[in-house]
């Protein structure tokens, strides 16, 4: 692929005040909960015409699982459908919509911030063959701001209503107001999809993006990764010395994490970061882990509804610790995978570090010719591991194999190899 500088994207126009979209055009559609419902809504959608707008409600911050709870659709010709999965969900609770995903697989999905909406589609088996994600290809447009609501402003002169974003979207019944706020979601998705691939078009990045929204749906049914160690997240953490105190976080954070994905809980309205750093804190620097129910009561936020109900489990999981031997409470610090962080490569990793101080300037600076995000022009882990460890033979070619099996797309290497090849010598 020939390399090519794109135009510079142009600026947002000085126009008046956006307009508010605060209720969708035809209304807020009723709610699709039953097989019969269903079957009419796709045939709908398959009988129209255009792209299938598509976006997802979820209710992270509430629940444990990160499943949908309300899926929008809407497509020209058929209107917008607002699809409640928890209906359709079978004894594992999970829902299974690839009926319908196989009767709009000619369709092309318009969705925006694909990455956030296909694992939670992915788990009900509602997934594109075709897509196009519009905050995506506005990354790499070089747009500053890429939200719904600042593109729609950009391109369209049309700000939307979102009041209702943190909400719990696992309720029932679903406010009407809530309901209101999906549809707008994807009311002006189709819309929005056209202006941005014009600008693709004229920036000379609409294969980029093609390659992009490939990968997306090559990849969307992968299963999410999950880091070893979880427990090492809780915020605060870092601010603890000793291993004995590790060993109670770590307990406290595993018999959490199981009463919230059992009663379907977000970990943190069970039972706050905070409350479990205060209480591992209570472990003297070099003594045994001796906290008892008592010292557990003395801190805030055992006391929550929740974390009371479950103090027993909680107790037991500070009895587990403490009858842990030393040798097995956890590291003080873990070896992170993959290479470490380059600013700690100066004394003990010189050569690596000095091909650090070439690559990232260099790529830095093409982005900026290439007007995107550095990041969406090559993944941060494989520039780390390429100036970490790079091939014996640092040729373009084999630059080229090394990227490539780091899922570099070609349109990022055809760019990115000719630049840093010439700087791993």
């Amino acid at each position: 692929m020939t390399a090519t500088t794109p135009e510079a994207p142009d600026e947002a126009p000085a126009a008046s005040a956006p307009r508010l979209l605060a209720a969708p055009a035809d209304g807020v559609p009723p709610i699709v909960d039953t097989p019969a419902a269903l079957a009419e809504a796709v045939a709908a959608l398959a009988a129209g015409h255009g792209p299938l707008a598509v976006d997802t409600e979820r209710a992270q911050s509430f629940r444990y699982s990160a499943k949908a709870y309300l899926i929008q659709l809407r497509r020209a010709g058929a209107g917008t459908v607002l699809v409640d999965p928890v209906a359709f969900e079978g004894d594992a609770d999970r829902a299974d919509l690839s009926g319908p995903a196989e009767a709009l697989a000619h369709v092309e999905w318009v969705i925006h911030a694909a990455q956030q909406d296909l694992p939670c589609l992915a788990e009900v088996k509602l997934l594109p063959r075709r897509l196009f994600d519009t905050e995506l290809a506005g990354r790499l447009l070089g747009f500053p701001r890429v939200s719904l609501t600042s593109l729609t402003e950009r391109a369209l002169g049309t700000t939307l209503a979102k009041e209702h974003s943190a909400a719990d979207w696992s309720k029932r019944p679903l406010p009407t107001e809530w309901l209101s706020y999906a549809a707008l979601d994807v009311e002006l998705l189709a819309d929005l999809r056209e202006w941005v691939a014009a600008e693709l078009e004229r920036a000379g990045k609409e294969e980029w993006a093609r390659q992009e929204f490939d990968f997306l749906v090559r990849h969307a049914a992968d299963p999410p990764s999950r880091r070893d160690e979880p427990w090492r997240r809780t915020s605060g953490v870092h601010e603890l010395r000793y291993r004995g105190q590790l060993a109670v976080v770590r307990a406290l954070w595993e018999a959490r994490d199981e009463i919230a994905r059992r009663i379907d809980r977000a970990p943190g309205r069970v039972l706050p970061d905070a409350a479990i750093i205060e209480l591992a804190a209570r472990v003297p620097r070099g003594g045994s882990i001796t906290l008892t129910r008592d010292d557990l009561r003395e801190v805030r936020g055992f006391g929550w509804r929740l974390a009371a109900r479950f103090e027993r489990e909680f107790v037991e999981a500070l009895q587990q610790a403490a009858a842990l031997d030393r040798a097995d409470w956890p590291a003080a610090s873990v070896t992170p995978e993959g290479p470490p962080p380059p600013r700690t490569w100066g004394r003990r990793f010189p050569e690596a570090f000095a091909r650090w101080n070439r690559l990232r300037p260099a790529t830095l600076h093409l982005a900026e010719t290439l007007q995107l995000p550095v990041e969406n022009l090559i993944a941060p882990d494989a520039l780390r591991r390429l100036a970490w460890e790079p091939p014996a033979d640092p040729s373009p070619e084999s630059v080229d194999a090394f990227l490539a099996e780091r899922l570099a797309r070609p349109w990022q290497r055809a760019h990115v190899v000719p630049v840093v090849s010439p700087l791993l010598g």
